[in-house]
């Protein structure tokens, strides 16, 4: 008997194990970088963080390398509920959620450390609470450096230098208005498709981080590399709203919390890849150079004028400006 009521508390124990693993959801999150990159693994951090604190009721797997599409492919599937979770620059949204417009817009943060300031306070909630009309909630801004113009052609000094050259840029109304105001052609293409089309000469180049021209290996077929640091424009770690909702408020705090941790994961991380990508692509014979950024910053007016003249933008910009 003795024997019976082991072996059915047994039973009962492995039953036990089976629902719990049967219980746990499983979230899908992409990312358009490579396995590795600083957003990557900072959203497996929180992953990780997720997984421990509600005892393995949720785990995250992160699709790195655009495996589940470019960017643009994944967002309509993170609004739609395709997958939960997505890492993706801003930039793509400026035509979704008009918020995202201000950080977009060039030189308007003064360094890094402006950026971090404005998207860890009053700023950053305004666009976070603006993000849930389009069914998604922002867990974490990440940084993604300041953007510069690099191509094939020649080293850029001055506005001069752009003029006639053609550059590949995020899908964003901003960016191409941005490099027109410059004197060069904007293409806006998907990331992935950008090393084979300076390859092939359908474009001169392409502007980005050290990172990702890096990692890209944009600097074996663009060696010119202008620091000219146009914007400097945050990532963005988003939920679907739904499932976000679904949640019940405590696990809503952990994911919440795991968010807040994974940023200064992802800050360390960045800092030190921009290091490591800066002494790889200069080993590997790119040239840098620093042109005069006020020529660029003055090219800028029409940019302003057209993008943030909506009366919530504008006042936005002031926001950002007055932040020291």
């Amino acid at each position: 008997m003795k024997i019976l009521v082991k072996f059915a508390a047994g039973l009962l124990v492995a039953a036990s194990f089976a629902s719990a693993a049967s219980a746990q959801t499983v979230l899908r999150s992409s990312d358009t970088h490579p396995d590795g990159y600083p957003t990557v693994e900072a959203v497996e951090y929180f992953g990780e963080l997720v997984k421990e604190r509600t005892a393995g009721r949720y785990a995250v797997e992160v699709y790195h390398s655009a495996q589940l599409g470019e960017e643009k492919d994944t967002i309509e599937q993170v609004r739609s509920g395709v997958i939960e979770l997505n890492r993706v620059s801003m930039a793509p949204f400026n035509g979704t959620v008009k918020e995202t417009i201000v950080p977009a817009l060039p030189y308007l943060f003064r360094s890094e450390e402006h950026m971090h300031k404005v998207m860890d306070g009053a700023v950053g909630d305004q666009i976070k609470t603006a993000f849930e009309s389009a069914g998604l909630v922002v867990l974490a801004y990440y940084d993604a450096g300041a953007r510069s113009f690099y191509n094939k052609q020649k080293p850029i000094n001055s506005v001069a230098d752009m003029k006639g050259l053609k550059f590949r840029v995020i899908q964003s109304d901003i960016f191409v208005d941005m490099v027109a105001a410059l004197g060069a052609n904007a293409t806006p293409m998907p990331y992935g498709e950008v090393y084979s089309a300076i390859e092939t000469g359908v474009i001169d180049g392409a502007e980005n981080n050290f990172p990702s021209y890096d990692t890209a290996k944009h600097f074996e077929v663009a060696k010119n590399f202008s620091l000219d640091e146009h914007t400097i424009l945050p990532e963005v770690f988003v939920m679907n709203k739904a499932a976000f909702d679904k949640l019940a408020p405590e696990d809503q705090e952990i994911f919440k919390q795991a968010a807040k941790e994974s940023v200064a994961k992802q800050r360390e991380l960045w800092a030190a890849k921009v290091k490591e990508s800066r002494a790889k692509i200069e080993a590997a014979g790119a040239t840098i150079t620093t042109p005069d950024k006020q020529g660029f910053i003055d090219a800028m007016k029409p940019v302003y004028e057209k993008h943030a003249a909506d009366p919530v933008l504008k006042k936005m910009v002031e926001d950002v400006q007055a932040v020291q």
